[in-house]
Order: C-alpha cells, then structure tokens, then sequence
C-alpha cells in the first residue's frame, strides 16, 4: 500500500477528456454545416438570371452606388474597382455563397486572420490567411493598440480588403463588370448637386479628416460650382479612404493660409 497522498484536486484524466470530447464535438458539428450547405446548394441551385437581375436592382439603389467603387493611385495612373460594400452585395444577391473573416489567433501583439469565400455550389473557394500586428500607422508615426476596440477595427479594416478580394475571386467576372457600370449609371442619374447635398459631401469629407479647402484645391473650383463628374470622382476616392486602401494625404494637399490670413492670425489680439 503507498503512503503517498493523492491530491483530490489533481489531474485525474477526465480534465482532458473533456476537453477532447469538445474539441471532436465541434469538429463533428463544423463537419454537419458543411455536408449541409452543399445538399442544399445541389437541391437549391442559383438561377443565374434572376441573381444576376437581383444584383443590377441593388445596384441602382443610390445608397449602396455612392459607396460601391474605389480609386487609388498605382504607378501614376488612377485604378478604379468595385469596394466591399459592392462585393458583399454581388455575392449576397449571387446566392450560395460564404464568406466572413475569422480571427485564428491573438498573442504577441499581433493576429493571425483568415479571410475566406466560398461558392458552395461549385466548390470554388478562395482563402487568404495573413497576420495583422497591434499598430496603427499615422503621419505622426506608430502607435501600438491596447484597447480590444482599436484592436478590432484594425483588424476589420485589414480583414475588409482581403475579403474584398476573396469575394471577387469566386464571383465571375463579367457578373462584377455588370454591377460595377449599373453603379456609374446610378451615380451619374441620382446626382443632386442641391447645397444640402453638397454640405453633407464635404461634411463627410471632414469626418475622413479632410478640409473643405483641401476639396476645392483639388477640384479646382469651388464646391458650388462643381461638376458631376467630380462629384462622382470625389465618392469613389471617399469609398477609397474608407477601405483603407488609400490615405487623404494620397488625393488631398495640405492647404496652407493665404498671406492676408496670415498677416489677420498674427494681428490677432491674444486676450
């Protein structure tokens, strides 16, 4: 017979059995969704005309074309695409389709990530698994992130543009040309250049950090008497900002006071 004392408290086994009965739990019940979404795409199969028809309609709504395509700049020339706010739309209405971000882990001031989309009826998946550090870039430098709500925007912002780019991967193209001219259309159909309008476009603008001045020096004209053109420029570029796939500082110049502004700020009385 041992003396020794057996501690009632101490690993017995059944902590890891628990466990591990868990983990086969879910693995069972990932593997149940997946069979399940497959049967129902083969006994569902989308009807390529009426999504495409779905996808044109939620395309002329004037709320999803103002944010529906981006610009930036490459190599001096000006690219424009679709954003993730249309992508999400196209495979929302495109229909047996999944698609998210999930955050695999979280150590070390960083996060691992998976941006994914999957067309369930054809078996057509696109992944893309990237690694997110714990910092936020500005003009004035790094700052590393602490609270889990800048931690989670950073990530969201990262994980939108990857996303973006899954979605459009399993989406036929000519189905993301289409979407993307019937949102010019609406656009260039909807405009109202009204000085409501106008005041909530550069109200917008402000909140992105960017001047009215800064908007009208690269209009060149002022903001009531711009044109619709430009104005369909300035929303692509917004739509831009808002992706994260360009900055302010890459459309809009720093506005600096003219002389007599100048000479009025330093004849200012201090008081």
């Amino acid at each position: 017979m041992s003396n020794d004392i057996i501690n009632p408290f101490g690993n017995n086994g059944h902590q890891d059995n628990n466990v591990n009965g868990l983990v086969a739990v879910e693995q069972q019940r990932a593997m149940q969704e997946v069979q399940a979404a497959l049967v129902v795409a083969k006994k569902f199969p989308r009807d390529a005309i009426h999504a495409m028809d779905r996808i044109l309609q939620a395309c002329t709504r004037p709320t999803l074309a103002e944010g529906a395509l981006y610009s930036y700049g490459r190599g001096g020339t000006e690219v424009t695409g679709p954003s993730i706010r249309l992508a999400e739309a196209i495979a929302q209405n495109w229909g047996n389709i999944q698609f998210g971000i999930r955050e695999l882990e979280n150590k070390n001031g960083e996060s691992t990530v998976e941006a994914f989309a999957w067309d369930v009826e054809t078996n057509t998946r696109q992944v893309k698994t990237f690694t997110v550090p714990h910092i936020r870039y500005s003009n004035k430098g790094t700052k590393k992130l602490a609270d889990p709500r800048d931690i989670y925007e950073v990530v969201a912002s990262q994980g939108a543009r990857r996303l973006r780019a899954c979605i459009l991967g399993v989406i036929p193209g000519d189905v993301v040309e289409a979407a993307v001219k019937q949102c010019e259309l609406t656009l260039n159909t909807s405009l109202d250049l009204t000085p409501e309008y106008l005041q909530t476009m550069i109200k917008s603008f402000e909140r992105l950090g960017v001047s009215k001045e800064q908007v009208e020096k690269r209009i060149q004209c002022r903001i009531e008497a711009i044109r619709p053109a430009q104005v369909v420029q300035l929303k692509k570029i917004s739509a831009s900002i808002k992706d994260g796939m360009s900055s302010p500082a890459d459309w809009f110049e720093q506005v600096t006071p003219t002389k007599e502004k100048a000479n009025d700020l330093n004849n200012m009385d201090i008081k």
